[in-house]
């Protein structure tokens, strides 16, 4: 790790870059040079931003199976990823390591070439009670998948950590709770420990660029809207002087009694508050993409919050 440059990140399976953004959140100083995203709708909503100058412009692979490895080799500091949960969610059929989506031996194939300083993983919470379904390397048929990914983590000289961190831990009204995975390489030297965690401590400006998260965001129902938020819609309501309000209305009156609808979807659990940002995703005429985009998205100071306290684990 060069500590006299700004670190060097690889996102995969990236969704709208939440984790990414939580990484910039916590360490500032951080370019990420490629990503892997098989989705297309996705892909747009990426390119669109690095367009936009929210990301950085960055080259992106669609197949992580076949991921060019070999040219990053040396070249990578952190690599980051939300691989498929749906092998092992909860809601899903569970099939585990028999599931065709099952990504996790090509990015453990693209850590024995890269060997990044530190690992940083997030899957759903219906992977701590997912067992393998047949015998996998070293560990047998039924052998908890964290375990086994933890495992394959040390087998390789990674020192890992892992926790359950949820958006309400950091203000927002809903649970979405995560597995965080967190791994650092044993030949990562002090100064390069040093220069992270001083990165961490240092005070953040969340006002520039692909951070400009205020601390209680999007503006909560009865509450002014920020002049950036997506407008909410105001169903069968009037203005004070009796006109109709269109459905593009944004809220301004604090107090307001009528029904008002977050843009990406009103359950308290799901994805209402702090995703429906201009800054995580693109409007797409397909709801359906965009509330996909969003359900399967990490909150980034969920993941800004979950790397901080791993980072302090490993190295307490």
């Amino acid at each position: 790790m060069d500590n006299t440059q700004e670190l060097t990140h690889i996102s995969l399976c990236a969704g709208y870059g939440g984790i990414d953004l939580g990484l910039k959140r916590a360490i500032g100083d951080l370019r990420t040079i490629a990503f892997s995203e098989i989705e297309t709708f996705v892909t747009t909503n990426l390119v669109a931003k690095m367009e936009a100058g929210i990301i950085e412009p960055a080259p992106i692979w669609s197949n992580l199976k076949t991921f060019p490895w070999e040219q990053f080799c040396g070249k990578v500091d952190i690599l980051s990823g939300g691989f498929p949960c749906q092998p092992f969610s909860s809601a899903g059929r569970r099939a585990g390591d028999q599931d065709p989506r099952h990504l996790w031996p090509h990015i453990v194939r693209g850590i024995e070439i890269c060997r990044p300083s530190i690992l940083f993983f997030e899957n759903v919470a219906g992977i701590i009670g997912a067992k393998l379904g047949q015998d996998w390397g070293a560990d047998i048929k039924g052998t908890p998948v964290l375990l086994h990914i933890l495992r394959e983590l040390e087998r390789r000289n990674y020192t890992p950590s892992w926790g359950v961190f949820s958006a309400s831990e950091v203000g927002a009204p809903h649970q979405r709770k995560r597995v965080f995975i967190f791994a650092q390489a044993d030949e990562l030297k002090q100064d390069g420990i040093d220069y992270i965690t001083e990165l961490l401590e240092r005070p953040k400006d969340y006002n520039g660029e692909f951070g400009s998260l205020p601390e209680s965001w999007p503006a909560k129902r009865g509450e002014n809207q920020y002049s950036w938020e997506p407008p909410r819609t105001v169903k069968n309501s009037k203005s004070k002087d009796g006109q109709e309000v269109g459905e593009s209305t944004r809220e301004s009156n604090v107090g307001a009694t009528q029904h008002l609808e977050p843009e990406m979807g009103g359950s308290t659990d799901g994805i209402a508050y702090w995703m429906g940002v201009s800054e995580l995703y693109e409007s797409f005429t397909n709801r359906q993409d965009e509330l996909r985009l969003l359900g399967n998205g990490v909150v980034p100071r969920t993941a800004e919050r979950a790397f901080q306290a791993l980072w302090k684990q490993v190295n307490k």
